[in-house]
């Protein structure tokens, strides 16, 4: 007995002689990230718009929702460099203060982009006009194709706490496709059809965690263009798949959102002159796919 009372003394008087050490981190500039990616159901009428203004904050502080004085999107169709036809849809902010920007549902006309638009040869610009400073991005939209199966394996990588996804899908010969895959759980995966054009693919993806039979996990292949398929390689990286990449975008990752403020002519997206200038985020516009996997055992 006098044996567990001395341990229990050496520890409490251990504990009381731990020094607090304060570190001091280092102070980062506060960017603006976009988060603007829009994954779009061809079946449903309307794409489904929605910008996430959020502001970076210090070390282990959740980013803050921000406030925009404008977000416009504006679409151009362009036939043998002619512009043949330009829309617009006006974003309003969901409640003050949070940030979100939907189509404007008071606006004196329908400010929804219809999916049948995503046919055509749009253009499509996100304007921010945010603090005094305006922000511009650019992207067109991204086909994909559809998931053919996905089957609960039983392989393992390191350790039994795993859990084997089996992915199938076709590529389309038509085109050079690049595929995010959205596995839930912050778990992101991209690639090419390089090395398999045109061919049915299967891989296998693995969760680094056991779930309990009877779980219901949700897969999608989201379709990329080029640009967007490096900076989700490089967020995914840096982020270590510890969480979603829009959470906490990596400062060194620079997205397609530009700070025009400054420049002279908007046609001019590399801010040269002004290399630490620039927001966080990306605006895509892209076709997904979901499918359920119901978790066996």
């Amino acid at each position: 007995m006098k044996k567990y009372v001395y341990l229990l003394i050496a520890l409490v008087f251990n504990m009381a002689c731990e020094d607090v050490i304060d570190v001091d981190l280092p102070d980062q500039e506060t960017r603006l990230i976009v988060d603007a990616l829009f994954r779009v159901d061809i079946s449903q009428p309307f794409v489904p718009v929605e910008v996430k203004l959020s502001l970076t904050s210090n070390f282990f502080e959740e980013n803050v929702p921000t406030s925009a004085e404008s977000v416009v999107i504006i679409y151009e169709e362009t036939v043998d460099n002619v512009v043949v036809e330009t829309r617009s849809s006006s974003l309003a902010e969901t409640s003050p203060g949070s940030g979100i920007y939907v189509p404007d549902p008071n606006f004196s006309f329908d400010q929804r982009i219809p999916t049948n638009v995503l046919s055509r040869d749009f253009v499509y610009f996100l304007y921010v006009r945010h603090q005094g400073r305006l922000y511009l991005a650019s992207t067109k939209y991204v086909p994909t194709t559809p998931i053919n199966s996905i089957n609960q394996g039983t392989g393992t990588l390191f350790g039994d706490d795993e859990t084997e996804v089996v992915v199938n899908f076709s590529d389309d010969p038509e085109r050079d496709d690049y595929y995010l895959f959205d596995f839930g759980f912050g778990e992101y995966l991209v690639t090419e059809d390089e090395f398999f054009q045109g061919q049915e693919f299967e891989f296998s993806f693995f969760y680094d965690q056991q779930f309990f039979p009877g779980t219901i996990v949700e897969i999608s292949i989201l379709g990329a263009d080029q640009t967007f398929y490096n900076y989700m390689d490089q967020l995914i990286e840096q982020s270590g798949d510890t969480q979603g990449p829009f959470q906490t975008p990596v400062s060194t990752v620079r997205g397609n959102v530009f700070d025009i403020t400054d420049l002279d002519n908007i046609d001019v997206f590399d801010n040269v002159d002004q290399p630490t200038v620039f927001p966080l985020g990306y605006f895509a516009i892209v076709q997904e796919y979901t499918s359920n996997l119901f978790i066996e055992e």
